[in-house]
């Protein structure tokens, strides 16, 4: 039989430091569980194990504590983010089938050192996995070490059997314990023998074998004297560490490997936890069925049963008033089948009932609207029913999130799905389960939304907004193909006369984007000085490149080749793939992605178009109106500045706003103390930095890197700009204060964001935490306010009844399309309704210009 023993502390603590932080939205960390469990999948599918135990260490003090009183002495407990860990990892192994081990008095090392040598002494193999290198004194003929590590997420782990550990240190793994006791454990706060380090402790047990012989012939050994002096001083310091370090392999403990078979797995309450620790990738990955009930539950759910292909469903759903609604689409958005409840009952039919249904006008909680705006929308169709949108809720409820599903979240809020009866078949098989879950978690998300006063949120901008998404992703943005080739095939010449040149001043050819390669060529060949090597080689990457500027025409060479390659791939073959038979491009609008609010595109992200450069926005000029159409693009002025005026309440920032001054060269003028007219633009350049990155938080540091002064200077400007605008600071720090209460901030209509990072023990965690905290109002109002004029410029089209349309939102601005004869009027429009979107302390600018190409307009 092979056990596979795990040091449950040392993994955990292990997998905690190598995950990024994780964290519920309710703010309980969870990245040490979540590395812990991808260790334990990689070692059972690596060591095939038939039994496995987990040994954790106990709080009480253990015999070596009795021993030596400065043992571990040093040692600082668990941060807070990690003791969390503890209970809830233990209960999730339990869940999971597997067998915790825990002994008074005796550490983890102690359990695992009794299980490998009763596994030893009856022949079965033990496999131990450890992120402690103390447990390497174990390895035997049935003994092997695993020490696991988690990198970036990943979990890996080192093999160590006895000819391994006779590589590594020249000793024998039973002979680790002499060399302890001579070089001592700075983590454990054993002594050891003073002066005596590492290679000297290993020199001289392998000439010497043990401790004993080296004590017993001390006098006789060739011994340095000054290593003679200190072995002799330390003696009774070497024997009581070699005593702290040895492995107690007698802990009272079920040393039967049959009594660590895993168990039956406890659906439920795998699932259970799971949910609440939000980990669904994960339960997926451990196989645990999501549906089960929770353990908790008072007693089983009755069974639904449901109805197939009713003939009458319109008239069903009429005679009760309602409906939830969960809509399967096929990868054209066509529906392939619908689930809806009413009365109490399940109805499975196909989406051919869906054209009715959004016809009727009947009130219809859905998951998710979007698809179905989009499809009323290419058939003619006005969904004028939609009372809730599932999808719409859990984000707003839990912004963090990567994923919703109606089964998770179900599991998430305690609402659990009922078993479904009856055959089915086909998109019924997979849709009923999900659609079990709908009308109690509806209800749950519908308190839920209402508890956080987010209903206005919801029903006034989000689900108002996926119409709007919808019909700009049916309309797209035309795409001047040939135009967008010719400049892809002027790219390709351009690249390579560039190919040519690096090649040239390299002095031979090479692959230019292999990292390696180039890397030789520039620091081995060329000489250039490195400023970093790993094992892969010399870092080519973009800082490296831009720190060797001037030091070699090669460098300006590569970085517009990689500049123009970069272009050609992404911009130009990419939107080239995409591009319909119609001549349009159509994007995806994410509504569910960005933690502040923001709207993300993919698919192509037409938001990721470069600007900044001249060649980057030329492909803007490539996106054009229609024949016979222009394009009318509206700006926002300032607007993240604006909100943090109404915000904060600034005086001296409302006032300059109200004034239609210039914010920057006010600024610059009152933290120089400066008259206006004094203000040069390299002083409006500063101010302009530090007025965008004060919400921020940016440090001195950062700001003097920005702005190419000292550190000192760049403190100076920040000090200078808190006290001009001491409103600003004021809501700075009562921002933070508030959302280390509340542990969250939220926008100007509700919208929230969870921060555990301020909760963190670590110094970095924090500050991250408080620069999001400062930052998240502004930016998720500034959010909210474009998303209201989205709706509002699309309404009032739709009012005036225009052909024009919105097709385009990148962040601050707003792209219509409008044919000649409404240009002027879809203009007017389109400024008022952003400037009017929310009445702040300071008005709201919005810039418009129009052109027949998006780069004219712009």
């Amino acid at each position: 039989m092979k056990l596979l023993a795990i040091d449950g502390n040392s993994i955990l603590n292990r997998a905690y430091y190598g995950v990024k932080a994780l964290t519920t939205k309710n703010g309980e960390f969870t990245n040490g569980i979540y590395g812990f469990l991808n260790i334990l999948l990689k070692l059972t599918d690596e060591v095939k194990p038939d039994a496995v135990a987990c040994a954790f260490d106990l709080r009480a003090p253990t015999f070596r504590h009795k021993m030596y009183e400065g043992y571990k002495a040093q040692r600082k407990g668990m941060p807070n983010e990690l003791a969390s860990q503890l209970q809830p990892l233990k209960d999730l192994l339990r869940a999971l089938g597997y067998v915790i081990v825990e002994c008074e008095g005796y550490e983890a090392d102690d359990i695992l050192g009794t299980l490998a040598k009763a596994c030893g002494d009856a022949g079965n193999d033990c496999v131990i996995a450890t992120g402690d290198r103390d447990s390497l004194q174990l390895v035997g003929e049935h003994v092997t070490v695993r020490l696991a590590t988690t990198k970036m997420g990943q979990a890996s782990s080192t093999f160590y059997d006895t000819e391994a550990v006779r590589e590594k240190y020249g000793v024998t793994p039973e002979k680790l314990v002499d060399v302890k006791a001579l070089m001592g454990d700075a983590s454990d706060n054993i002594p050891g023998v003073a002066g005596i380090g590492e290679k000297t402790a290993c020199s001289l047990i392998q000439q010497y074998q043990d401790l004993d012989f080296l004590y017993d012939h001390l006098d006789e050994l060739e011994l340095k004297p000054a290593v003679r002096k200190k072995l002799s001083e330390g003696k009774d310091s070497a024997y009581m560490s070699r005593a702290l370090a040895k492995i107690c392999c007698e802990a009272p403990v079920d040393t039967e490997p049959a009594h660590y078979l895993r168990g039956e797995v406890d659906h439920p309450a795998a699932a259970s936890l799971f949910a609440r620790l939000e980990m669904f990738t994960m339960q997926d990955r451990w196989k645990i069925d999501g549906s089960t009930v929770p353990a908790e539950a008072a007693e089983p759910l009755e069974p639904v049963r449901a109805v197939c292909d009713p003939d009458n469903l319109l008239e069903i759903i009429t005679q009760d008033g309602k409906a939830d609604l969960l809509v399967r689409m096929d990868a054209d958005g066509e529906p392939s089948a619908l689930a809806a409840w009413c009365g109490g009952t399940l109805y499975l039919t196909r989406g051919t009932e869906l054209p009715e249904l959004l016809r009727s006008g009947l009130p219809l909680r859905v998951w998710s609207s979007k698809p179905l705006y989009k499809f009323g929308y290419r058939n003619q169709i006005e969904p004028a029913g939609i009372a809730f949108d599932g999808e719409l809720a859990a984000y707003l409820l839990s912004p963090t999130s990567t994923a919703y599903d109606p089964l998770r979240l179900a599991a998430q809020y305690g609402t659990p799905a009922p078993p479904v009866e009856g055959v089915l078949l086909g998109d019924y098989a997979e849709l009923a389960p999900q659609a079990a879950a709908i009308p109690t978690l509806f209800d749950r998300m519908e308190a839920e939304v209402a508890a956080h006063e987010q209903g206005k949120l919801l029903h006034e901008i989000e689900m108002p907004l996926a119409q709007v998404l919808a019909v700009m992703e049916c309309e797209g943005f035309s795409l001047d193909s040939d135009a967008l080739r010719a400049y892809g095939e002027e790219l390709d010449g351009r690249i390579e006369s560039l190919q040519e040149g690096i090649f040239q001043h390299a002095g031979s050819r090479f692959n230019l984007n292999s990292p390696r390669q180039l890397g030789d060529v520039l620091f081995v060949d060329l000489g250039l000085p490195a400023k970093k090597k790993t094992k892969t080689g010399y870092s080519t990457n973009a800082d490296v490149l831009e720190s060797l500027r001037g030091k070699h025409p090669i460098i300006e060479l590569i970085l517009e080749y990689r500049k123009l390659s970069k272009l050609k791939s992404t911009y130009v073959d990419g939107l080239l793939k995409v591009v319909g038979p119609d001549g349009r491009v159509r994007s995806t609008f994410q509504q569910t992605e960005t933690r502040t609010g923001r709207i993300s595109s993919t698919e192509p992200n037409l938001q990721n178009i470069p600007v900044r450069t001249k060649e980057g926005s030329r492909l803007r000029a490539f996106f054009k109106a229609r024949e016979g159409w222009r394009l009318i693009d509206a700006d926002y002025s300032q607007i993240e500045l604006r909100v943090l005026a109404d915000i904060s309440g600034d005086p001296q920032m409302i006032e300059a706003f109200r004034s239609g001054e210039d914010i920057h060269t006010r600024t610059a003028a009152q933290v120089m103390g400066l008259p206006e007219l004094m203000v040069t633009p390299e002083m409006r350049s500063r101010a302009k930095a530090v007025n965008f990155g004060i919400v921020y938080g940016i440090g001195a540091f950062s700001l003097s890197q920005d702005i190419g002064v000292t550190v000192a200077e760049a403190d100076r400007y920040i000090k200078g700009y808190l006290e001009t605008y001491a409103g600003v600071k004021r809501y700075m720090e009562e921002t933070i204060r508030s959302a280390r209460e509340t542990g969250y901030v939220k926008t100007l209509f509700g919208r929230r964001r969870y921060l555990p990072e301020l909760a963190a023990s670590n110094k970095v965690t924090q500050a991250f935490g408080e620069r999001v905290a400062m930052n998240t109002p502004i930016q998720g109002t500034a959010a909210d306010i474009i998303k209201i004029a989205m709706i509002r410029v699309f309404e009032r089209l739709k009012k005036e009844q225009m052909r024009a349309r919105l097709i385009l939102q990148v962040h601050d601005e707003l792209l219509v399309e409008a044919p000649e004869e409404e240009i002027t009027l879809a203009t007017i429009i389109l400024k008022e309704e952003m400037e009017h979107a929310i009445q702040l302390k300071v008005p709201l600018e919005a810039d418009t210009n129009v052109g027949d190409n998006w780069l004219a307009a712009k």
